[in-house]
Parts: structure tokens; sequence; C-alpha cells
């Protein structure tokens, strides 16, 4: 079972007529970084592209049907589909977006079947690549956060921002609900001007659909809010940004990507790496990652939409078969 258990011995739709487009002027957000807060429970919800959120959706949904609801979590942290999810949580119930992420029916493709798995898998490939060129050069996690904003900066200029309003439809789109929730929710992001990390929440003057789909800015281009340009929420630490949680006494991680990262260790931004910082602060933390009979659907098929189904469903089944080990420890 592919859940890493711990106790620590140190132990209602928006309206879009309402909601400002992206080219309307909106506060910046704050990006100094967080005092650590505490409280009870703590859920942190990772990326992992499209399987990944369809993931989530279906652990959540499996947890929630056998009367195990961790959407009630204290803090929420939400990173890239992480952050889709926590957002629809806002606006749907678990088990209404399990059943849609079911029920839909894949795009029809004119691409021979043959030829589909390339098809869909290559962006990601590509993109990994260039993750790992850009790794290899830099001296650390911030330089690699500079040198992925500067990269997303000269695609947007050579674009003319002609994608930004597509990507906020497409985000809107994907949300039952377009208002924050009353839970405490962290968004992750980072802004492509400066490298610095940035957290949205429902004080930062900023639209939840624009705080995910800065989170969600992983495709090369960044988002823009007001002035400033953001890109994805996994550049910031990791794809699932656990150390967020600092002070929380219970942290449940549901990590698609299972933790894997292309830092060097030495980076000190492995999920492993934050997870330790947690236990050894007193936080008892259970980290859940995909089973091996389900990996093959996130990594470079995570951005296949016709996956979505399978992947959710073997969420489901995972966290059907957690129920009663996350009913303890979540209590």
């Amino acid at each position: 079972m592919n859940t890493t258990p711990s106790s620590s011995r140190h132990s209602q739709t928006g309206a879009a007529s309402n909601h400002p487009t992206p080219d309307q002027d909106q506060p910046q957000a704050d990006a100094t970084p967080r005092e650590p807060t505490t409280g009870e429970r703590a859920l942190v919800l990772g990326g992992g592209g499209s399987t990944g959120n369809a993931w989530l959706i279906g652990v959540i949904a499996g947890l929630f049907d056998a009367g195990v609801d961790i959407t009630t979590a204290d803090l929420t942290i939400g990173t890239s589909a992480g952050s889709t999810a926590a957002a629809q949580l806002a606006g749907a119930t678990p088990a209404e977006l399990f059943a849609a992420v079911v029920a839909a029916v894949p795009q029809q493709r004119t691409t021979p079947e043959a030829n589909r798995a390339s098809t869909a898998t290559r962006p990601v490939t590509d993109h990994l690549e260039r993750m790992r060129e850009i790794i290899a050069a830099a001296s650390d996690v911030a330089d690699m956060r500079r040198r992925m904003g500067a990269i997303a900066l000269e695609l947007d200029a050579a674009s003319g921002g002609s994608w930004q309003e597509r990507w906020r439809t497409t985000v809107a789109a994907r949300l039952p609900g377009w208002h924050w929730p009353q839970r405490r929710l962290l968004i992750t992001a980072v802004d492509a001007h400066s490298g610095e990390p940035v957290v949205f929440d429902r004080d930062s003057g900023v639209d939840l659909v624009d705080a995910v789909a800065a989170s969600c800015a992983g495709g090369g281009f960044p988002y823009s809010i007001g002035s400033r340009r953001y890109i994805d929420g996994g550049y910031r630490s990791n794809s699932d940004n656990a150390d967020l949680a600092a002070g929380y006494r219970r942290v449940l991680v549901l990590s698609p990507l299972s933790g894997r990262s292309l830092h060097p260790l030495a980076w000190g931004t492995h999920l492993a790496t934050q997870v330790d910082e947690l236990r050894a602060s007193g936080s008892r933390v259970i980290t859940v990652f995909p089973d091996g009979d389900s990996e093959h659907l996130f990594g470079a098929n995570a951005m296949n939409p016709e996956l979505r189904p399978l992947a959710a469903q073997a969420g489901y089944g995972q966290g059907a078969a957690l129920v009663e080990q996350i009913r303890q420890f979540w209590g």
C-alpha cells in the first residue's frame, strides 16, 4: 500500500458578468513568506496534471463515500492540479466531482489510435526535458525559478498574450463555483518577474479563478494578474509544497507524483525532506501516493484526458481501502 504513515514522537456558481477580466487591474498578491500558523488538520493536494487532478478527486471521493470527509481540513494547500481540485471542492461535493470525471466523454480525436499515446505524451516529455536542462544550469531552487520565469516571459512576449484569455476561460469552466471557501485555502504560484514564491488566499484580493490559473501555468506561458505574471506553483519547491502546513498537528498529503522531484537532493526541496521537517516539529504526517497498478497514468501521461476516468477510479479504490487508517488519523 503506497502510504507513508507517521506519528512523530517529537511529535454556488458565480456569474461571469460579475468577474473582472484578466486585463482589469487587480491588487498584486503579497509574496511575503507567511509565518507558520497553528491548527489541527491540514490537507495538501499536490500537482500532477489532468490525471493527477482526477486521482485526487477519486481518493477524496472514496473516503467521503465511506464516511470520512477530509475536505473539512482547517487548512488546504493546493498546487497546480491540486489547486484545481481544492477550488472544485469549494463548489461541489467529492461524490459529484467524481461522478463528473467518470462520466466525461473523451473528445473525439482525428489522430490515428496507434499514434495517440505518443501525441498525448510528447508535450509532457518535452517539458520534462526542458526542466532537466534548466535545473542542470541552476545553482539552487531560487535560480531555477528565476530562469523558468524569464523563459515564460519571453514566450509571452512572442505570443502577444493571446494565451491569457483562453486559459482563464478553460480554468473557469473546470470550477463549479468561483468563490473562495470560508475554510482556509492556500494556492501556490511563482512570480515570473522575480522568481519569488507567492501564496494566494481569500485575502489576497485575487479571484479564485485567477489564483488557480496562475498556479496551473506550467505549460510555458505565464498568467497575468494585474501588472504581474505568474508561473506554476509546482516551481515553488516541489509539486506538493507541504512545508506550508508547518504548525498543523495532523497533515495529510495526497501526492499524484509520489513525491518525486527532478531537483538535486542538496537543494532540500523534496517532499520527503519537507515531511521530515514537519515531523521533527511535532506534526503527524501521512502521505498517499498512487499505487503501483496506476503509476502509468501519471508522469508522461499526466495530460492525457482520456485517462482521467481510470485515474479517478484508481484513486477512489485507494481512498476506500485507506478509510479506516485515515479515519483514525483524521479524527
